[in-house]
């Protein structure tokens, strides 16, 4: 497992014109990272944890090697795909880093590359099982989120959502509550497949133990659907500034390619 990048710095620079990165989308962000530690259940949804250390690193890259090994006589194993898609989080995991002053994990170069890795066998993991299990769609939703946030355009951040969403989906088909349905819902509406995401909020409602809970749930999702359908928005007309040749990017002459709506600047904690 590649290492090279241990030097332990924020992913992004956001100097210059990355400093006013959309405002609008940060918030939403921040209001559906919140809602998400709020409302799921179940252990270990919250997204990354803080670090873990290099013994942690070297631990879970030998027994990531071994798997690795055993994948390449049977790589269509299911069960071998779904240890190395856990393995692989685990990596980078203990990879990433805690801000000392928010206590959110931080994803390192090396992290956010281990979760690509991780994100590349999720998909070999569904096309080669039968039914995904909701343990491994569980790691995966908060872990897709994460590189979405910290995608460099917009085209990658939506394939990340749409990714981070698909999970959620496997978990909340599984194992519904309040939680997962209504995680459902929230990252589905910034995939822009809004009655998709009105159905699993109509779901989410049925687990609501009161009309009180049923109307808030509501008024949070009112908020993101807004905020949601600004995104979309903004999304499309950098999508048409770039198709007539304008810089889309903060870099001169437009070769980064469309800022990622979703970045918050490098740090990552991920809703699941």
């Amino acid at each position: 497992m590649a290492q090279g990048d241990k030097e332990r710095k924020m992913l992004f620079d956001v100097r210059g014109r990355r400093r006013n990165v959309i405002k609008v989308v940060y918030a939403v962000l921040a209001l559906l990272m919140g809602l998400s530690l709020i409302l799921l259940a179940g252990p270990g949804i919250g997204g990354l944890g803080g670090g873990g250390g290099g013994n942690a690193a070297e631990a879970s890259e030998e027994r990531a090697e071994r798997i690795e090994a055993r994948l390449a006589k049977e790589p269509e194993n299911p069960d071998l795909l779904a240890s190395l898609t856990r393995t692989q989080v685990a990596i980078a995991n203990a990879l990433s880093e805690t801000n000392p002053a928010t206590g959110e994990a931080n994803l390192t170069v090396a992290a956010r590359q281990e979760l690509e890795r991780a994100s590349s066998t999720w998909s070999e993991y569904l096309e080669a099982a039968d039914q995904p299990a909701p343990g491994v769609a569980q790691l995966m939703s908060p872990a897709l989120f994460s590189l979405a946030e910290t995608s460099r355009t917009s085209p990658e951040a939506l394939r990340n959502i749409r990714a981070a969403a698909g999970a959620q989906r496997v978990l909340a088909e599984r194992r519904p509550s309040l939680g997962t349905l209504s995680t459902l819902a929230f990252y589905t509406a910034y995939t822009g497949d809004f009655s998709a995401a009105e159905a699993a909020l109509a779901e989410a409602k049925k687990y609501a133990n009161t009309k009180f809970e049923r109307q808030q749930l509501q008024n949070q999702f009112n908020e993101i659907e807004e905020r949601a359908r600004s995104f979309a928005k903004q999304v499309r007309e950098a999508e048409e500034r770039s198709t007539e040749g304008a810089p889309a990017g903060g870099g001169e002459g437009g070769g980064e390619g469309l800022e990622n709506p979703f970045s918050l600047g490098g740090g990552a904690t991920g809703g699941g």
